[in-house]
């Protein structure tokens, strides 16, 4: 099972390397691609959150374990959110008039922070397959989704600021070989209780929840609020086929 998880979370986070070679080998997408797919990558999360990720901690523990993981998921999401933005304020107070200065920093700033996000998100698909293999599937589809337009961001402003195409997908690996890591973490913690399942169901649910509501949403909303609408609804329809194929 272990292998299994790995290389799950492997493939999820190569998503990243795949995010940056389509901005590499075409162009940065226009506002309404872009709007699809975060609004669909959206919708996939609310979807596991709502359907599978919280009844399944329910199953695990109990009502309290369920609510304190899921909160204790927000403030963690929230806590890094908060470093991103101070490393944005450090950004913005070294100002450089070279304008491939300004897109280098942007890039390196976009990849730290869906480093620090893709640790939470590996751990919740080692957590995910503890409870049920279906349930990882679904969680590793949803990061994938998510993954993709993150790869972009990190790529665009690198592409910009004339980095060659090689260093740009080098980052992007490094980037993506961290949901591994934070599966392994997630394996680890699992092993030594299995009373972390619930704990760490519900802490998922809380960090999808919190990305959804701070970052695809409003970001695919900004670009396109209508083609944000239908991504959204087929990403939703998306895991319900899914479910329909393969019950949780």
């Amino acid at each position: 099972m272990t292998h299994a998880i790995i290389w799950q979370s492997l493939i999820a986070g190569l998503a990243t390397v795949l995010g940056a070679i389509i901005i590499l080998i075409t162009e940065i997408p226009d506002k309404k691609v872009l709007a699809f797919l975060l609004g669909m990558a959206g919708g996939v999360m609310t979807s596991v959150v709502i359907f599978d990720l919280i009844p399944s901690a329910l199953v695990y523990g109990n009502a309290l374990v369920a609510s304190l993981g899921f909160i204790f998921g927000l403030f963690l999401m929230f806590f890094l959110d908060l470093l991103i933005s101070l490393f944005s304020s450090l950004k913005n107070s070294l100002q450089k008039p070279e304008k491939q200065t300004h897109f280098l920093k942007m890039g390196y700033l976009i990849a730290i922070g869906i480093a620090l996000h893709d640790l939470p998100e590996g751990m919740a698909i080692a957590v995910g397959y503890a409870a049920k293999e279906s349930l990882g599937l679904l969680i590793a589809l949803s990061i994938s989704l998510h993954n993709i337009p993150e790869g972009m961001a990190t790529a665009a402003p690198l592409v910009m600021a004339g980095m060659p195409r090689s260093r740009i997908i080098l980052i992007c690996l490094l980037i993506s070989l961290i949901t591994p890591l934070g599966a392994l973490l997630g394996i680890i913690l699992i092993s030594l209780s299995a009373r972390f399942i619930s704990l760490l169901l519900a802490l998922a649910g809380g960090s999808m929840a919190f990305i959804v509501k701070k970052e695809l949403l409003p970001e695919a909303h900004r670009q396109c609020p209508g083609t944000a609408h239908i991504g959204f609804i087929l990403g939703i329809l998306l895991i319900f086929f899914l479910g329909w194929l393969h019950p949780v």
